[in-house]
């Protein structure tokens, strides 16, 4: 039995198998010179197995029309809806020529590719070059959601099957930008460059995404362009005695007259006792913060660190592969049911400035 495992990118596949083979992989070169491929030995249902752990650069598969569509006036762009698509490896003919060696001698494929839409269509295609070298070659599918070694392994011991139904919502999603795209983009530039001198030499493109997003950026720009700012005034009143500090919230909150908001405030002066009418008192819950969603990471970061989306997603990557968060690329704002939370902050406790608050909660008894 031979096990070939197969990550979504190179910092993954050196972080998995540090945890598989604890430390004791070899390295060889690989066809890809970005790609290296790690031997080790692991244990399986009580058997040692020889393992290769390797990696892509994402996806290795490209959808495109084929080379007599692909001219700008070779077809017109009506047609592309309906067109034919023919799949290549091109781009990543290095990498792709790198699995194919490797599958040849191995009995098992173990998919270790992150766990989201997009991994689980690269680990599709990863499935289709291996089986085109070796038919009889065994495709799981390893799950985890963090780098962490209890994770790792159980997803080693554990694997499944690869969900073909995020496959396909991937494939489907993929042909449409593709034909929506290309058809749209090449009709209005044809079309403006045809009418309009300015934009001659250049594309005019369009993107199912892009533009809906263009429009959100332009709307908001609007919004800020035409804000009117406004004066406004309102009536600030505090207590302080014995150390103790209450803050009063005025009903009317502000006054966008300034005379008015100043006879308030001279009849407040002219008695400045005031009289507590009714005191209530309530417990105030304070609800645990949600895990971030990956637009909640970005919106977060963006407006307290001052972080581009890049460098957010290139950081939280980062700390996922050494074990520190989970998974950054999710809709969700819940953990994974078998993800093991504490683990991840007990290894907090081993760095400022988050240690001493990590070390509350597990030693502390204060983890729920």
């Amino acid at each position: 039995m031979r096990i070939l495992c197969v990550a979504e990118k190179p910092s993954q596949a050196k972080a998995v198998v540090q945890i598989l083979s604890q430390g004791q992989s070899g390295m060889r070169e690989g066809c890809s010179r970005y790609n290296k491929n790690y031997d080790f030995q692991y244990r399986v249902a009580g058997t040692f197995v020889q393992a290769t752990m390797t990696s892509v650069l994402g996806h290795v598969v490209e959808l495109d029309f084929p080379q007599t569509m692909r001219k700008w006036h070779s077809c017109n762009p009506v047609s592309l809806f309906t067109a034919p698509i023919v799949q290549s490896v091109e781009k990543a003919k290095d990498v792709a020529r790198n699995i194919e060696r490797e599958a040849r001698t191995a009995t098992h494929l173990y998919i270790w590719t992150d766990c989201d839409r997009e991994g689980e269509s690269i680990g599709n295609e990863i499935a289709d070059i291996c089986r085109s070298v070796n038919a009889r070659i065994v495709v799981k599918r390893a799950h985890f959601s963090s780098v962490l070694p209890q994770e790792i392994h159980q997803a080693m011991q554990n694997p499944r099957e690869l969900d073909m139904r995020l496959v396909a919502a991937v494939q489907a999603r993929t042909e449409l930008d593709l034909r929506i795209g290309s058809a749209l983009t090449r009709f209005q530039t044809l079309r403006l460059q045809s009418r309009f001198a300015a934009v001659q030499d250049k594309i005019v493109s369009y993107g199912p995404c892009q533009f809906p997003t263009l429009g959100f950026v332009v709307d908001q720009f609007r919004r800020v362009e035409s804000f009117v700012p406004e004066a406004f005034w309102f009536i600030f009143l505090e207590h302080e005695k014995n150390d103790g500090r209450a803050v009063f919230l005025w009903r009317r909150q502000r006054l966008f007259d300034q005379e008015a908001c100043f006879a308030l405030y001279a009849k407040c002066t002219q008695a400045p006792t005031a009289r507590v009418q009714l005191a209530r008192s309530r417990p105030q819950e304070k609800w645990r913060p949600l895990p971030l969603t990956t637009v909640e990471l970005q919106k977060c970061c963006a407006r307290f660190l001052r972080l581009s989306p890049d460098v957010i997603m290139s950081i939280a990557e980062g700390l996922y592969n050494q074990g520190f968060v989970s998974y950054p690329r999710t809709e969700t704002d819940q953990f994974d049911r078998n993800m093991d939370l504490q683990g991840i902050v007990t290894k907090l406790t081993q760095y400022q400035p988050l240690a001493d608050y990590a070390q509350r909660l597990v030693g502390g008894n204060e983890f729920r």
